[in-house]
Formats: structure tokens, sequence, C-alpha cells
């Protein structure tokens, strides 16, 4: 074994030693073409620094335009800033050299602007280039090799003649040291350290009056120095608060609810200690995550001078409300932008599992074979065909059918686009039970199975116990065609419930009635058996009194019987004499007096007759009446056979409440379009009350006309002992059979239909604000709603792949706009106080997400991170504050040393401070021919600080001439 690997390193120093003999050969070779010896590089260092210095002219030449054609990275959410790398070698180790630099400088960058580079900010440099070495690290740990490293690339740019500072990550990657130079011209250099302290910060160093002590320390070498007093100091300061996340744990103690200010701060103090979904629509069928985490607002103090650290104590016990900025956004749940399966679960996520069934469901004849245990189709999903024990069914039922349900108005909640979608209405039975059933289980194909049937024996009891059917109003004068057929039936079953039970009534009242005629018409017997009769009582049946009516009636209108005479003589008004003389007849049915209209034989007054309800007919049943159409070819005429029931129950009913009524007087209640009036004889002036002058229509005089055949036909009859129009009973097991032999694939298409329309139905009911973005992403959805459902609803079976594929498509549309909803709800809720500022971050965020709700399968943002702040005016400064609650005494002993600057007695997360330092430069003073150094004034001096109570880091660079 030690002969092997012997002979292994024998052969590997070999092969190295050949191919630095051919390195040596090339070189020679290149020599003997150039024909000259460069000394200047005759070192790896000069090597290294003739390397650096020919990418650094590359890179000049092509300028950012250029670099970012050719591919340049872009870094930052905005993208404004790029990055070009490469490799070089110094000796035996590699290094990654990279340029940062923007794409366009619009003015000079502000201090805290929040897509900088940290170098950028730390520094206060636009472009620069970084160097480190490839490996796992990152930094150069060795001090000589930072230096010289530094040196080489100092001296590159300085050939380059490039003003780009360069800088080396060095120590422990930890502390996110860096080591830095900058050659701003023949004199002036520019030097940068930065380092962190990661722990046991001292106390000094937590307070604005000891950060400014260090700075000036870096000044002046004796902190007693008497110029430390005349220096002005620049300031700027960027405080970052964060909302504390509510622990329920806590409990607010009523003294400090009494010192409460207002009523509406403990209002608010209450709201943010609840779920943030309590009252939202979807939290009947599930709680969501809370998609906005909290708030960071950042208080900015920019432009300020100051010459004694008395100020700065002062200014560390000012209020954040005294910052001349005010900055906020949202810290976003990353479940908004990950994509990933089972990480947000709402309706999307069921209606998804939704889609899986309905694929299924083309397996099988009848919904009972999925509930089967040897059914072959349920093997197809083994992990998924779980189903609830009874208990849960139970559960279910009971929500559908016999909980209260109160009364609404399912129409006022849907949106303008809702009827578009061919599913039911949010609140009706089906649609309610389509929300069941995603949550039923795993909404698996055999638990909807299961619960379908279970569902169909309860509205079977409702059938036969003639129970109402819940959810379901039974006063309809028509059927919803544009709703799922299952929502038709089930509507048409409400109202045969309603009408069975009330012919169910009226029969048991009409066998009590006659009982009680009966045994009252032997007591009237009985008692005229041992009575005389009075001579005051009156018969109003006799004809006499009918007579005597006329008789008054004429001599209110004198014009009587010359009416009378002329409708005799008219061959159309013509009667048999011996109904010349109206006898009085037994009025039934009546509705009531119809307002200035008298019947044309007997001058007495028309009645409107209590008429029977069209019969309602379901989308199929139309369907059928169509087909028979084509099949008997003659559409008019089967048309008016159908209407034909409905024509003769009318007129019998009209002739039950005229008895003394005319073809003519059922023409003008009925159809006045029908009946011609003579308008000369009434200009005249004469009669110009009764009678009416006027003739049928010429298709009502015609010979043969079928309305006159059905009225000789029609019998006297009131509604109340016509045979009805629609057979309920018939009608009702007509209905239950559908539903008990509905096949699988068509009942998951309307369950498909219908639960896209529910769910959004009930998102849409979510109160967000006038958030206009929003409110337009819904119209859209119900629109790509209805145009991708059509093919479900359609039942276009030839290919039910890309039909579900095309569904599922719509799960990922539906769950971005889910998510958005949710995000606009939580900012609403947490900012109502501020609408222009809540709608401000809603969009801010919109644009950021947009990118991602594309129809493609991949997340497009997921690797970037929103961080968009938005403006916080004046007077949404209290709005603002109020994210803040004071601190519990729970958590008050829970503080750690304060840093000062306290916003409702929570501290910042982090302080970022820049002291700075100016002095004025001439170019005789210094000898500069460089224009940076003619600019007149130049920060000498500055040092970033970004720290909290744990954690320091500074960041200090020094212009010298030295």
């Amino acid at each position: 074994m030690a002969s092997s690997s012997k002979s292994k390193r024998r052969l590997l120093i070999e092969e190295e030693d050949e191919e630095e003999e051919e390195e040596e050969d090339e070189d020679e070779t290149a020599e003997e073409i150039e024909r000259f010896d460069d000394f200047t590089i005759a070192s790896s260092w000069e090597r290294f620094i003739s390397d650096a210095e020919a990418v650094c002219r590359q890179w000049l030449a092509d300028g950012p335009k250029n670099l970012v054609e050719k591919g340049a990275e872009r870094l930052g959410s905005q993208e404004k800033l790029c990055r070009v790398k490469c490799e070089l070698k110094y000796g035996k180790k590699m290094y990654c050299m990279e340029y940062h630099f923007e794409i366009s400088t619009m003015g000079k960058s502000t201090y805290w602007d929040h897509d900088l580079h940290n170098l950028q900010l730390s520094f206060g440099v636009a472009e620069f280039l970084v160097i480190a070495p490839l490996s796992a690290s990152g930094v150069v740990l060795d001090d000589p090799e930072s230096t010289k490293l530094l040196s080489a690339v100092a001296i590159a740019l300085s050939n380059c003649g490039s003003n780009w500072p360069a800088f080396v990550p060095v120590h422990d990657p930890s502390r996110k040291a860096y080591i830095g130079i900058q050659n701003m011209g023949t004199i002036f250099t520019r030097r940068f350290e930065a380092d962190r302290i990661g722990s046991q910060v001292p106390i000094r160093l937590m307070h604005l009056e000891g950060l400014y002590e260090l700075f000036l320390s870096k000044i002046v070498l004796d902190s007693s120095d008497f110029t430390a007093s005349y220096i002005k100091v620049h300031f700027a300061m960027k405080l970052t608060y964060r909302t504390p996340p509510y622990d329920y744990d806590d409990e607010v103690d009523s003294s400090e609810q009494e010192v409460r200010e207002s009523e509406g701060e403990t209002d608010r103090l209450a709201r943010m200690k609840t779920q943030w979904d309590d009252d939202c629509p979807w939290t009947e069928w599930y709680s969501a995550e809370d998609p906005v985490k909290g708030f960071e607002l950042i208080a900015i103090w920019s432009s300020k001078m100051f010459e004694g650290s008395l100020e700065m104590a002062e200014l560390e016990n000012a209020s954040s409300f005294d910052a001349e900025k005010w900055l906020l956004y949202p810290i976003v749940s990353p479940t908004m932008v990950d994509d990933s399966i089972g990480k947000f679960v709402g309706f999307a996520s069921q209606l998804h599992l939704l889609v899986s069934a309905l694929e299924l469901s083309f397996d099988a004849q009848f919904l009972e074979d999925f509930v089967a245990a040897e059914n072959p189709a349920s093997d197809n999903s083994k992990s998924a065909t779980a189903v609830p024990p009874p208990t849960v069914i139970d559960r279910v039922l009971k929500e559908l059918f016999h909980d209260e349900i109160q009364s609404s108005s399912h129409v006022d909640v849907e949106n303008r686009y809702s009827r578009a979608i061919k599913g039911a209405p949010l609140e009706s039975l089906f649609a309610q039970f389509c929300l069941h059933a995603l949550w039923f289980g795993n909404c698996n194909i055999r638990a909807i199975a299961v619960l379908w049937i279970e569902f169909v024996r309860e509205v079977r009891w409702c059938w036969e116990e003639s129970e109402p059917l819940p959810r379901m109003s039974s006063n309809v004068s028509s059927i919803d065609l544009s709703a799922c057929l299952v929502h038709q039936k089930l509507q048409m079953l409400a109202v045969c419930i309603e009408r069975k039970k009330s012919r169910n009534h009226d029969i048991i009242d009409n066998s009590e009635n006659k009982y009680q005629k009966a045994s009252s018409s032997k007591t009237d017997l009985e008692a005229d058996l041992h009575t005389e009769p009075r001579d005051d009582k009156i018969d109003r049946t006799d004809p006499k009194l009918f007579i005597n009516c006329s008789s008054l009636r004429s001599d209110v209108h004198p014009n009587l019987e010359e009416t009378t005479t002329d409708l005799s003589k008219d061959a159309k008004y013509a009667v048999p004499s011996s109904d010349r003389q109206s006898k009085h007849r037994e009025r039934r049915g009546s509705a009531g007096v119809v307002p200035s209209m008298m019947l044309l034989r007997s001058f007495q007054e028309m009645h409107a007759p209590y008429t029977q309800d069209p019969p309602l007919m379901t989308e199929d049943m139309h369907e059928e009446r169509l087909h028979a159409v084509e099949a008997l070819g003659d559409e008019a005429g089967f048309s008016g056979q159908l209407e034909r029931d409905i024509l003769s129950s009318d007129m019998s009913a009209f002739k039950a409440a005229n008895p003394d009524a005319v073809f003519e007087d059922f023409i003008r209640w009925h159809s006045p379009g029908d009946w011609e009036t003579d308008e000369t004889e009434y200009k005249s002036g004469k009669n110009s009350d009764w009678p009416p002058r006027g003739k049928l229509s010429q298709r009502m005089s015609e010979y043969g006309n079928k309305w006159r055949k059905i009225w000789n036909e029609a019998p006297p009859l009131p509604v109340s002992e016509q045979k009805p129009l629609l057979d309920p009973v018939r009608e009702g097991e007509k209905i239950l059979h559908y539903l008990e032999t509905l096949r699988p694939h068509q009942l998951l298409e309307q369950m498909v239909c219908t639960a896209f329309r529910a769910s959004a139905d009930t998102l849409s009911q979510t109160t967000y604000g006038d958030f206009k973005q929003m409110r337009t992403k819904m119209d859209q959805l119900y629109l790509t709603l209805a145009s991708t459902l059509k093919s479900v609803q359609g039942n276009q079976l030839s290919d039910v792949s890309e039909l579900t594929g095309d569904v599922r498509q719509l799960c990922l549309v539906f769950e971005h706009i889910e998510k958005l909803l949710f995000l606009a709800a939580s900012i609403h809720r947490k900012l109502v106080d501020a609408p222009r500022l809540s709608e401000a971050i809603f969009n801010d965020y919109f644009t950021f997400y947009l990118p991602k709700m594309g129809t493609s399968l991949t997340s497009i943002c997921y690797d970037k991170e929103f961080n968009s702040r938005q403006p916080v005016r004046m007077g949404e400064r209290d709005a603002v504050a109020h994210l803040f609650p004071p601190p519990t005494a729970n958590q008050s002993w829970r503080k750690v040393l304060s840093m000062g600057n306290l916003l409702n007695g929570h501290e910042p997360i982090s302080r970022e401070i820049i002291f700075s330092v100016n002095d004025r430069v001439s170019d005789a003073h210094y000898g500069s021919i460089n224009p940076v150094a003619t600019a007149g004034e130049i920060e000498i001096h500055r040092m970033y600080i970004h720290g909290t109570s744990n954690d320091l880091w500074v960041a200090l660079s020094v212009t010298s001439w030295d």
C-alpha cells in the first residue's frame, strides 16, 4: 500500500513538472515572437497589478451602459445598482474583483436611500471595487496580505486614472470588517475602515452623547484639545421602530385602561388584541395567517449641525414626532410569495383538491361506486380517500338544514359579474353544500360522494314531511335559469313542497267545512220545524234583488236602456232573450273590482279573478319543450297548445268571478290591446261614460279563433276548484329522482362552478377600503372565472385532461387574488384612520407582486424582498403611532437598556447615525489639479454608526493630503 501511494505521488510530481516546463516553453516562444523582455512585471505581484489594471481599463472603456448590455448583474429591489466581476490570480491564490456601479444617477443619492449597498451607505461612495479571495470565508485573514492586496489594486487604479474606491474584507466574517482606499487626485487620499462589536457594547456608546465623543476622538489626538470645541459636526440620524407582536399571555390592567385618554384609543387597542380576521367573511370556513406580521417605522433627522455634546443629549430625549420624515412599510409574511404546496391554506387550496375530484369523477357511473370499498376507482388516490366519521357528517347536515339561518339577501353581496358564472347564489342550499364539501375531509371524491348521498336523503326527508327546504325561497315567480341545474331543481322543489303542503291543508279544511256545513244544516232543519220564518229575512240569491239593483243603477245612468238596445241590435252583442234579464248567480274567486270597468251585457262591475301562476320550469324542462317543438315541426301551433292550459285556467277563473261576462269582457281585461275603442263617440260628448264603444281586433274576431273556442269550452271554476297547472307531487318526485341518479361528473362539474362562484362571493364581502387596484382585480377575477368555467358548464367531455388543466390554472389565479385580498384587508384594518397611506402601501406591494400574477407555474419574484417604504404625512402620524400601543406591565420588565428616543414606550430596534466634518480646500494651497479637489468643500471625516443595544457597527473614512 505504501509503495503504491508513493508511486502515485511521483506520477503527480512528474505531471506538474511537465506542465511547468510546457508553460516555460510557451513563455519563451512568446518572448521570441515579441522579441523583447518586459522586466516591469517580473514578479507575481507586478503581474497581478497588470492584470487588474487591464480589467479596470476595460470596465472604464465600456462604461455603465455597455456593461449592462453585456450582462451586468442587477442588485437591489429597484435594480439601480449593478455588478460585474472577474477572477484574478495572485501567486497560488485566486481572487474575485467586483465592480459596483449605478445605472443612472439622477442627482446625488440621499443618505438613507433604502436601496443603497451597505458600503455605499457606510462610506458615502457611489461606485466602488471589492476584491476578496475565492475561499469559503471570502475574507482576508492575514493583515500583510490584505495591505499588499489593497496596495496592488490602488496602484492599478492610479495607473488607469480612476478615482474608484477599493475595499478588501478582512478579519473574521462575522465582524463584517473592511479596509479601503481611494485616490482622489495627486495629493488627496481617502482611507476607509469598518468593524463591528458583536457583544458587550459599552454603555456610553449606546447614547448619542457617547457616540459624538467617539467621533471627536477620531479627529483630535486628545479629547481635551481646545480645537474640538470649534468643530462643527454635521449630523444625520435614522431610527427604525418595529411594531411589537401581540402576546396573548399579557393582559391589560384595569388601571391602565382608566388612564386611556379616550375611548377611541381603547377601541383601537382592543381591535389590535383580537385575531386579525375575526370579522372577515372567510372565518366561517378557515382562519388565515395574517399576511402583515407588523410594520417598521423609520424616523429620519437630516441636515443638522451640532457644536457640543449637550445638544446631542437633548436630541436623545426628543420625541420621534420631531423627526423631519417618517417612512412606513409592512413586514410581509413569506407565505405571500412562497408557492410551495401546503404553505397557503385557503379557498384556492381546497378548490385545487375539488378539481382533482372532478378528474376522478369520470371513472364511475354512479356516486355509490365511489363509496363502495371494492371500487377500483377509489384506489387511484389511496392516500386521500379518508371519509370523516359520522359525527362530522351529522354536524355538516345540521348546519345545512337544522341550524337557525339568518335571512339575508344574497343579491346584495354578489359581485356585478357574479351571475355570469353558472353556479348557485352564495346563501343558497347548494352553494353552502359546496363550501362545506371543500372542507369535508380532504375534499376527495369518496368524501364528496358520501356527503352528497346524505344530503339527498335529508332533502327527501324535507319532501316527505312537507318541511320547508332551508336556504331556498318558496315565493318565487320564476326559476333562476342563470344558475346551475341543481340549484334550479332545489328551487323548484321548495315551491313544490310549499304547494303540496297548501293542498294538504286545503283538503283538510274542505273536509272540516263539509262536516261543519252538514251539522249546521241539520241544526237549521230542526230549528225550522219548531219556528216560523221571519219576514225580515232577505234571500240574497233571489233574482228580484238583482232587478232592484239594476233599477237603481238606471236612475244613475239614464241612458242604460239605450245602451242595452244598442248592444242588442249589434249582432256581436246579441244574447238570448232568456238571458237578457240577468239573473244573479253566485260570484266565486273574486280578487276585487277592476277600476272603471263594467261588464258589457249586465252592466255589473267587473271583478278580477284569482288566477294560477304560470307553471315553473327548469332549464332541462325548457329544453324538452324545444325538442318537442322541433319534433312536431309546428312551433307556433305547439306553443299555443302549451299555453292552452294557462289560458283556459284564466278564462275559467274569470267566468267564476263574473258569471254574466261575455268573451269581449275577458278580452278587455286580459288583452286590452285586442279591444279597439271607437274614439269618435267620445269626442261627440254623447254617452261618454257608458257604454264603451268598441270592437274586437281583427285576430280575435276571425272565424274559428282559438281563444273564443277555449272560452266556450272553459267551465266557470275558481282557482280553488281548478286542476293545478303544476302538479307538485309529480314534479317533486321527478326532482328527487334527478338528485338521486345524478352522474358523478355532472355533480362535480356543477360543484366546481358553484364552489368558485361562492368562494369569490365570500371573499368579495371583505372590507378593504377604497383600494381601486384590489377592486379592479376582483372584477377581473369574475370575468376570468366566467370565461374559463364555460367549458365546464358546457359539459364538454372530449378532453378531460385539457379541461382539468385549465381549471387548475384557474386555481393559481384565484390564489394570487386571495393573497392580495388578505393583504388589503389586513392593511386596511391596521391603518383604518389613514386611508391614503394604507392604499399607497397596498399599491406598492401590488406593483411588486404583479409580475407573479401570470399563468406561469414558477415563482417570479420569490427571490426578491419587498422593502418599499411609503412616506407618512403629518396628519397621518397619530394613526401610525397607534400601531405602537404602550407596553403592558408584563412587557415592561423585559425591556433592556434603552437607547432613548422612545415611541409610546418602545425603543428603536436599530439606530443609524452619520457624523461628518467638511473643510474648504483650494488648488493653490494643496497644489492639486484633480477636479475633485476644486469642489470647494470636501468631507474630510465621516463616521457611520449602525447599532442596537447588543450590536454596534462603525465605519470611518478619513481624507488626508499627506
